[in-house]
């Protein structure tokens, strides 16, 4: 048997393998899925490659080892894409500039606005970014905080790309400056280049393109090329780009990541009329936040405080011993009962409390002409899907009632998605697969991910 093509997830913890079939003539099928730990801490991220292959091959009762056409991957492994982002004013170029590199998959470690200070170079030092972003100005506006961040960067003389998103009249001084530096220098247009226009793609374009470029850089990850011969793109990258799929085919669509260590948010809607009218800044079309402190693994104890031991005790209808026996001996994978129901109440909490920082509120000034509505944040009140991935939103038994509360959720004033919005689970657990099968297969991989959905 023969695979027209492979897509591996090198994660931190779990290498997974998907194999699809049928891309060539437009008749895709999802054919199987493999995984094996990952070896990253080996030094060679190819060992579990090759056993989560091998995986794949006997559950597929295949004897001799897999054949396949192409080989592509997503990968979150050595920390993911690790960058640092330094702009001028934190609500807008930085904001901007944070917004693309979240939305290409990046994992923000350090964020400045302003002129850097010593301590700040120290702990990029110390961070040792993948990717260096640099932003700051509106086009032909201020220029010196950018140049001058630039020069105390290029100082640092890091082996470190460095991504120049700012005003564009320092482009040519920003080249002088990166010249004789050991880091490699990307200009792309600027994030921020009017007062209240946003201007994101380009650069999340090229941040992908240097994480590709640079991955082999990244520790555990040196190896990598000799198999994967397609695409690599950061995890949260690709699930970001199987939400612009579904966007373009369905409507507005927010996409739920529940993880082990963080839940990730995905939306892509241009929000209501009505709501940007009342915005007092803007926001992306796709926006994607990460929060860090909502796992239901690693940092599973971070959301049992959330809910308080009695509350959840009382919710799960057990004592108090035995649900910190639970928290105590909790699995990476729920197996009875009583921890499924216990995973599930942490997995609606972490989903609740995503989509709403996630999402923006209504705000009412008071002043001497009376109230005035304004708007903040993302405007989620035009979502049509809201699809759940990841291993919480696709193999719990509740998951469907878990994204059901979240419209109910809703104290009045948040701009979150309404009861008429439609659940979908991504069954297969193949989105960020598909994210990167659709940079050269789009048409087949729209149509393997509605069927994951069970959409026709």
């Amino acid at each position: 048997m023969k695979i027209n093509v492979l897509v591996a997830e090198i994660g931190s913890t779990t290498t997974v393998v998907n194999a699809f079939n049928g891309i060539y003539d437009n008749c895709p099928v999802f054919v199987g899925q493999g995984q094996a730990p990952t070896t990253v801490g080996n030094g060679d991220v190819n060992i579990g490659l090759r056993m989560a292959i091998k995986d794949l091959s006997e559950n597929l009762g295949i004897e001799d080892y897999m054949r396949y056409d192409e080989l592509m991957s997503t990968s979150s492994a050595a920390g993911g894409l690790r960058m640092t982002v330094h702009g001028l004013v934190y609500d807008m170029t930085v904001r901007a500039a944070k917004e693309g590199a979240l939305g290409a998959g990046a994992n923000l470690h350090m964020i400045t606005a302003g002129k850097m200070r010593k301590t700040d170079l120290n702990k990029l030092i110390e961070i040792n970014p993948n990717i260096i972003l640099i932003a700051g100005g509106v086009d032909y506006g201020e220029r010196d905080t950018a140049l001058y961040n630039a020069e105390l960067i290029s100082q640092l003389n890091l082996e470190i790309p460095v991504i120049y998103a700012g005003n564009v009249e320092n482009q040519e001084e920003i080249r002088e400056i990166f010249k004789d530096t050991k880091a490699q220098l990307y200009i792309v247009e600027n994030v921020y280049p009017k007062i209240d226009q946003l201007n994101i793609e380009p650069t999340r374009k090229i941040i992908q393109e240097v994480f590709e470029e640079h991955i082999i850089h990244a520790p555990g990850m040196g190896k990598v090329r000799e198999m994967v011969k397609g695409p690599i793109m950061p995890t949260p990258g690709a699930v970001m780009l199987g939400a612009k799929l579904l966007k373009e085919e369905l409507g507005d669509v927010l996409v739920i990541d529940v993880g082990g260590a963080t839940t990730d948010i995905h939306s892509v809607t241009e929000g209501s009329d009505e709501v940007n009218r009342l915005l007092i800044s803007p926001e992306p079309i796709s926006k994607r936040t990460v929060e860090g402190d909502l796992g239901v693994y690693v940092n599973l104890k971070n959301i049992v405080d959330r809910i308080g031991l009695d509350d959840l005790a009382y919710k799960l209808n057990i004592g108090t011993e035995e649900l910190a026996m639970l928290v105590k001996s909790h699995k990476p994978i729920p197996a009875s009962d009583i921890e499924k129901r216990f995973i599930e109440e942490l997995t609606l909490e972490a989903v609740i409390t995503a989509v709403k920082r996630h999402a923006g509120k209504f705000r009412y000034l008071y002043g001497p002409n009376g109230k005035k509505t304004i708007a903040e944040g993302k405007d989620l009140t035009n979502i049509r899907y809201i699809v759940g991935t990841g291993g919480a939103l696709t193999r719990l038994p509740n998951r469907v009632e878990i994204m059901k509360r979240i419209a109910s959720s809703n104290k009045g004033n948040e701009l979150l998605p309404n009861k008429e919005a439609q659940i979908l689970v991504d069954n297969n657990y193949i989105m960020a697969s598909l994210g990167v099968l659709s940079e050269k297969y789009p048409e087949a991989a729209t149509k393997l991910l509605k069927n994951s959905l069970g959409i026709d």
